[in-house]
């Protein structure tokens, strides 16, 4: 019954830890932000996204069955993971960086930080399309599934269905944690990666559930989400003096590095 769904969640994964897996550069200031692997990667979320685009409807069709949505378990478990990708992850994220700051640990100042502000930026861009995009929510009519219009969404939040907010951040969340986790734990990143990235394809298919997003925004919303958190991560360890950096992280560095020629980084 739940086949399809469930497809959706793994391509999610696969693709997420697809991002995690390329060839990669060694940390360095020389280290230009953008690459042309960026556009093999981005290349292949927007072929995952087209994909699953044709399954809009059945997907949308599949959650929406009356014995579906009557589960109490279902309805339960939509709302959690809901809450748990907005606001969950910028809470969580930001209550991991004061407690960094609390107790002067800088491993946690910079992963609470960086989080957060994958977070931001990825909510940002997010926004931008889904005022541009203007795309019909499917609980507006979920037989219409490709109901775009140019610059709808400023009309009101039923037209901003494209892509996944609620996604997007979830997966800048997970992808931030999992490539930090990379260079002060390597041997957990497996586990990392795992356990953040399925609970962000969760909050994708909650939004579902829901009927506020079609399979194809939660797609989108995991390319955003993926690619910013890489991206900040990427720029932050390759630029150790920005600003930010400089002024909001304050503990004390810790006794064993990570090796910039040992931990290289994507992208």
């Amino acid at each position: 019954m739940f086949v399809k769904p469930f497809r959706i969640a793994l391509v999610c994964l696969t693709l997420a830890a697809t991002a995690q897996a390329q060839v990669q550069d060694t940390i360095s200031n020389k280290t230009p932000l953008f690459v042309g692997k960026d556009l093999l990667l981005l290349g292949a979320f927007t072929a995952g996204t087209a994909l699953v685009a044709p399954l809009d409807l059945r997907v949308a069709n599949r959650l929406q069955d009356s014995a579906t949505q009557a589960s109490r378990w279902l309805n339960r478990g939509a709302t959690g993971f809901r809450l748990l990708g907005d606001p969950g992850s910028f809470v969580t994220g930001t209550v991991i960086y004061l407690i960094g700051r609390a107790d002067g640990s800088r491993r946690a100042e910079a992963l609470g930080l960086h989080s957060v502000e994958s977070i931001l930026i990825a909510d940002v861009l997010g926004g931008v399309i889904k005022y541009t995009a203007g795309r019909q929510r499917p609980s507006v009519d979920v037989r219409t599934p490709n109901n775009f219009q140019l610059w709808r969404g400023f009309k009101g939040d039923q037209w901003r269905s494209f892509p996944s907010g609620h996604t997007i951040t979830a997966f800048a969340f997970a992808s931030t944690l999992t490539r930090e986790s990379q260079f002060w734990w390597p041997h957990a990143t497996w586990y990392v990666g795992t356990v953040f990235y399925g609970g962000a394809s969760l909050v994708g298919l909650s939004r579902i559930y829901n009927n506020q997003h079609w399979a194809s925004d939660v797609m989108a919303g995991a390319t955003i989400g993926t690619l910013v958190g890489i991206k900040v991560v990427k720029y932050t360890h390759s630029h150790p003096g920005n600003h930010l950096d400089q002024t909001l992280i304050k503990g004390k560095r810790s006794g064993i590095q990570a090796n910039p020629v040992l931990f290289s980084i994507q992208f």
